[in-house]
């Protein structure tokens, strides 16, 4: 039953994804059919969600940001920490996103930084 509601919900959210990104085409289809929107402000969002901010041509590669290289495997229970470009960035076609990311109640990590004297 628990890999029944797994998948239900993947479907759910998978669906939603298409249905955002197909709004978002030009209504006209010469109409910059090649243009990308710049890299949104991806920072303390719900994973879910990049998915539906980023162009569904970007490609995109998640990680664990806190170090322990643990599996993404539910967007719902993570938030991005760091992205990759950053945001305002003009996207093209070879241009991959990176997204650092923790579960949800984690902090995001700091890198210490030394004081050069």
């Amino acid at each position: 039953m628990r890999r029944a509601a797994v998948v239900v919900a993947t479907a759910v959210l998978a669906l939603a994804a298409v249905a955002v990104s197909s709004a978002e085409e030009p209504a006209v289809p010469g109409e910059d059919a090649g243009a990308r929107p710049p890299m949104p402000d991806l920072l303390s969002v719900p994973l879910w969600k990049v998915f539906t901010r980023l162009d569904r041509r970007t490609r995109l590669d998640v990680h664990d940001a806190s170090g322990r290289d643990r599996r993404v495997l539910w967007p719902p229970n993570w938030r991005v920490c760091t992205q990759y470009p950053a945001a305002g960035t003009e996207l093209d076609r070879r241009t991959a996103v990176t997204i650092g990311v923790v579960r949800k109640g984690e902090t995001c990590p700091h890198r210490v930084r030394t004081a050069r004297r």
